[in-house]
């Protein structure tokens, strides 16, 4: 079993920074996809971006030029730096994992980011 803890959300006003850590933990902590979704109110949940297991990253779109993800070096934690927020990434921001063996998918249980002034 994999638990995935989600820390770092807040507050924030537009043009603003926040860095949203998760890390992983329980047994198993391999992992051939782990990163960051958002969910916004009405809409469906997105991928934000994400190591996969080429260790390639992979962004949307909407935040490939104001966000950073990293990771430990053990692979059981991922970072989102987010610099330049603006109110579209208001959102609950959760973790995910995929197990390498089993292709089972974690998430953690989501943090709040709310993008305003």
């Amino acid at each position: 079993q994999v638990q995935l803890e989600e820390s770092g959300g807040g507050l924030v006003q537009p043009g603003g920074s926040l860095r949203l850590s998760c890390v992983a933990s329980g047994r198993g902590l391999v992992f051939s996809i782990m990163g960051w979704y958002r969910q916004a109110p009405g809409k469906e949940r997105e991928l934000v971006a994400s190591f996969d297991v080429a260790r390639r990253i992979n962004y949307a779109d909407s935040v490939k030029d104001r966000f950073r993800i990293s990771r430990n070096k053990a692979a059981t934690a991922v970072y989102l730096q987010m610099d330049s927020l603006n109110a579209e990434d208001t959102a609950v921001y959760y973790c995910h994992a995929r197990t390498a063996g089993s292709r089972y998918d974690y998430w953690g249980q989501g943090t709040q980011v709310t993008v305003s002034s």
